[in-house]
């Protein structure tokens, strides 16, 4: 989905995980990506949802992120980023984060069994 300065924070207030690809049309690395997100969001299956920023025509967001790098990936659960990526990394660094593997916890400390607790459970 491409995202803007208005729909932006409807789109991350959901309750599955987001990923919002910051982006730009004359950066390299984030041309170099944009295949690997688009195949993620093919793979969603529903556990996911990913969006695009251009930051060139919407430059509140990045500022309110503190985006100073391209590309930037944001991982947001709930409106609350919960992870963040900087630079063109390969695709199973995203799917780790999109599709993480279970935890001893079994989510019951609120962490949706992605091993990044707060409360240090897992």
């Amino acid at each position: 989905m491409e995202l803007n300065d208005v729909n932006f924070d409807k789109f991350i207030s959901n309750d599955k995980l987001v990923l919002v690809d910051f982006w730009a049309p004359w950066c390299g690395p984030c041309k170099n990506l944009m295949p690997i997100i688009d195949e993620l969001a093919s793979e969603a299956n529903g556990e996911y949802v990913i969006g695009k920023l251009d930051v060139d025509s919407n430059q509140n967001i990045p500022v309110r992120y503190g985006v100073k790098s391209l590309p930037t990936l944001i991982f947001f659960k709930n409106g609350v980023e919960v992870e963040r990526i900087i630079g063109a990394v390969p695709k199973d660094a995203i799917k780790s984060i999109l599709k993480p593997g279970k935890c001893s916890c079994g989510g019951s400390c609120g962490c949706d069994c992605n091993c990044r607790c707060k409360s240090n459970q897992c």
